[in-house]
């Protein structure tokens, strides 16, 4: 199976509707162990109009929220297990927002899952725009029937 066919069917188990979706493509995919992936900042996001109007930039709450993202994609493409439903953030530690995203740059997202139990996933991870580290973070993803 090619990284884009994961990709895809990893997309579709998150809960995110495609306005809301901070991975544009895998760069990089070790299922349930470690991944890597870009979201190109269009411009057009409707947030970017008001962060800031005039010089926009990329929020680093969304930030968190990309690294999220790769992260429950990485867990969702482990063949070893069950997918879970409806995988939310719902925690973050350790987070250091050193930079940001502005419209036309690429987010370099990189994640590994340094824990697995039950219905939950940690992972840290790192974001880079111009091979330049922004974030630095350690999340927390839940899902399954107990979320």
């Amino acid at each position: 199976m090619t990284a884009d066919v994961r990709l895809t069917d990893a997309l579709h188990r998150l809960p995110h509707g495609a306005e809301f979706r901070f991975v544009d493509r895998l760069t990089a995919l070790d299922p349930g162990q470690s991944g890597a992936g870009e979201y190109a900042i269009r411009g057009d996001e409707p947030f970017l109009r008001g962060h800031f109007p005039g010089d926009p930039l990329f929020p680093g709450v969304l930030l968190v929220e990309a690294l999220a993202q790769l992260a429950g994609v990485i867990a969702q493409a482990d063949p070893s297990q069950a997918p879970l439903p409806g995988l939310k953030l719902t925690a973050i530690r350790n987070a250091k927002i050193l930079g940001t995203g502005r419209p036309g740059d690429v987010l370099q997202l990189e994640a590994e899952i340094t824990g697995r139990l039950a219905n939950l996933v940690q992972a840290r991870g790192a974001v880079r725009v111009h091979n330049q580290t922004v974030l630095q973070a350690d999340v927390v993803l839940s899902g399954g029937a107990e979320n």
